[in-house]
């Protein structure tokens, strides 16, 4: 009976190991699985979802801004010649708005300047027996007009694509923005003259993108904020009053 039961023992015994080693293995296999999710960091998409930036944007605010120099001026990377741009700018809108010089005058006060000290110049220099002054030859580019000319042609196009697509009446909702821009365009354009507003736009862009770039956090918090309130309320407004409005025979083909 001694030898049947420890006989009987090893069989019991590996019986056991083997439960106790699959028992073991699932917990291992759990645990290295819950360690390998541990270790591994979120992934950046779903990070870059769950953050929200202004006008949609995925790039810093100098890639928006094309990363070259005028992005380095408008961002104060070298304050010295932001500042010197800001101060042109505000010196021609004093001459030109609360002095009330005219383009064409300053422009021909200069020349005259210009020209009256360059030919006295070279005339002292006849009877002085000096040299007379190096007046350097001035040829303008070509490529820089052409790549200006190019790119104000695009966006020219891509505004009448915009304007002809709003004006076929398939989207509403871009009809009323746009409508309403213009709405508040109109108002500023009466208050104030086209310098006055070109040199507000002036300040503004050499101002509040870098005040953004440094404050974007709390300023794309903000805004998230502010785009949910307003899509709520487009929600309403657009149950209780667009809803109700015939639709045209290209909104009816659209959804059919």
């Amino acid at each position: 009976m001694a030898e049947r039961v420890e006989n009987s023992d090893p069989k019991g015994e590996s019986l056991l190991d083997k439960i106790a080693e699959k028992i073991h293995g699932s917990d291992d296999s759990s645990s290295s699985s819950d360690s390998d999710s541990e270790k591994k960091p979120a992934s950046p998409s779903s990070v870059k979802a769950k953050i929200y930036r202004l006008f949609g944007r995925d790039k810093p605010v100098h890639k928006v801004f094309g990363g070259g120099k005028p992005a380095d001026i408008f961002l104060w990377r070298n304050k010295k010649i932001s500042a010197a741009v800001l101060g042109g700018a505000t010196a021609a809108w004093v001459l030109f708005e609360l002095l009330d010089y005219h383009l064409l005058t300053l422009v021909c006060h200069i020349l005259i300047l210009a020209l009256a000290v360059l030919f006295l110049w070279s005339s002292v220099t006849t009877f002085i027996h000096k040299r007379p002054p190096h007046i350097p030859e001035v040829h303008l580019p070509e490529d820089p007009f052409l790549q200006v000319a190019s790119a104000l042609r695009i966006e020219i196009n891509h505004a009448l694509s915009l304007l002809r697509e709003i004006a076929s009446g398939r989207d509403l909702k871009k009809f009323l923005m746009v409508v309403a821009g213009l709405w508040v365009l109109s108002i500023v354009g009466s208050l104030c003259n086209f310098l006055t507003l070109f040199y507000i736009l002036f300040v503004l862009l050499l101002t509040i993108p870098v005040l953004y770039e440094k404050y974007d956090d709390k300023i794309d918090a903000f805004a998230e904020k502010a785009m949910t309130q307003i899509k709520k309320q487009y929600a309403v407004f657009d149950a209780k009053v667009l809803s109700k409005i015939p639709r045209g025979p290209l909104k009816d083909k659209k959804r059919a």
